[in-house]
């Protein structure tokens, strides 16, 4: 389908592990929720709407998707979200029925696309019609106000609208600031989501043996996903032996052999699009874990322990948490993850907790509130060592402290 107006119960809790407790998720909810925390963040920014081209805003904002992947980078829709009411989604060629049925929405429209694969030489010309239907949708639903919020839009479509004198704001902010307090169905889903990922773990720690590759072992997350009713994988973060440091080396056709150490990162948009974003790192057998991979092993688990529990509460600034987070041993520094923690929901989304020796420049405002999902990350790596940890848990920060969210066990042979 394309949308998400079902309310159903996705597949993959038996296959995980987890028990169906036969509760539904009401999908109904989970949009009105999102869309009213969107609108929220609008009329806090004094914006008479949002203009929306980014995939993941246009699911938050409406519960409709289409082609994910592919209007990730080739901007073929765009929903129009007014600070009060129902939005107008614009989509690609024939696809109107894909919305039937979502209360979100009260109209589609054909998209009128000026993207140079669509429109070629004649950008400009499509840019002005796109921009005077926008203009006049504003001008209908806005109040007076020529405040637009826009999450993504290439300079042609830029400068159409301020010809019409719309004014520009930053649409992420408000879109990011909605998407990091997750409803009770949010969260539901996202368990789902955890649950499909982690039946994939599961095989491929069955799979892992010597003589695998890389692409192989990392084939068996991906399919599983699939068969489960996820959608995609944002990255394809897995190394084996020399190849798992320094960090973000893709899988490739290396052949894992005897006692390497595989580290993954599942980067996973599953069932209902939520995240699932877990990093372990297996043994491959036969034998044992030498002292060095058990060291940094237990150095990357000792991080994400302390720092779920020092960290994971509401009302903690973000600046506070970076200087509050384990302090990682100079050796390991240089080669360090991007960042303490960060949100995460239908992606990897705002908020960030970065490291206290990062400089100034890459701290900003920010506190951590009940309902937010946090991924705790860590990577061990000397500079020049042989190979490094990953490992990363998924938190549901509450009232009372962190929830995990991620189930899936540390390798049993790796803890000293």
């Amino acid at each position: 389908m394309g949308n998400d107006r079902e309310t159903r119960l996705a597949p993959g809790w038996d296959v995980a592990g987890v028990k169906d407790n036969g509760r539904q998720i009401d999908m109904a909810k989970l949009r009105g929720y999102r869309l009213a925390r969107l609108q929220a963040e609008l009329r806090r920014l004094d914006c008479g709407a949002a203009l929306l081209t980014d995939p993941m805003n246009i699911r938050y904002a409406t519960g409709s998707r289409n082609m994910q992947v592919w209007t990730a980078h080739t901007p073929a829709r765009a929903c129009f979200v007014p600070a009060e009411g129902r939005c107008i989604l614009w989509d690609f060629y024939n696809c109107a029925f894909l919305s039937e049925g979502l209360e979100t929405i009260a109209e589609v429209r054909p998209a009128r696309g000026f993207y140079f694969f669509t429109a070629g030489s004649r950008v400009a010309e499509r840019a002005r019609a796109w921009a005077a239907e926008i203009a006049d949708v504003v001008a209908e639903h806005c109040g007076g106000t020529r405040r637009l919020a826009v999450d993504r839009l290439d300079p042609p479509g830029t400068h159409a609208l301020e010809a019409h004198q719309i004014t520009i704001l930053d649409g992420q902010e408000p879109c990011e600031t909605a998407r990091a307090v997750k409803s009770e169905e949010e969260i539901a889903s996202m368990v789902q989501a955890i649950a499909a990922c982690e039946a994939g773990m599961a095989r491929m720690h069955a799979a892992l043996r010597p003589g695998i590759s890389e692409n192989e072992l990392w084939a068996e997350l991906h399919a599983t996903n699939i068969r489960l009713g996820g959608e995609w994988i944002e990255t394809r973060l897995l190394s084996s032996g020399e190849r798992t440091n320094p960090w973000f080396q893709e899988c490739g056709e290396r052949i894992i052999r005897p006692g390497d150490l595989v580290s993954f990162d599942t980067d996973l948009i599953g069932p209902f699009g939520y995240c699932a974003d877990i990093s372990r790192s297996f043994f491959c057998g036969p034998g044992r874990p030498s002292d060095a991979q058990r060291r940094l092993y237990g150095l990357a688990l000792e991080q994400v322990h302390y720092n779920i529990d020092a960290l994971m509460r509401p009302g903690l600034d973000l600046r506070e948490a970076a200087d509050l987070a384990w302090p990682i041993p100079e050796e390991f520094r240089p080669n360090r993850y991007s960042c303490v923690a960060h949100g995460v929901g239908l992606c990897d989304e705002w908020p960030r907790i970065a490291h206290r020796q990062g400089g100034e420049g890459v701290h900003y405002d920010g506190v951590l509130l009940p309902g937010m999902v946090m991924c705790v990350e860590s990577y061990i790596g000397a500079v020049g060592g042989r190979e490094g940890v990953k490992l990363e848990q998924q938190v549901l920060v509450t009232e009372t402290g962190p929830r995990l969210l991620s189930t899936f066990p540390f390798e049993e042979a790796l803890v000293a």
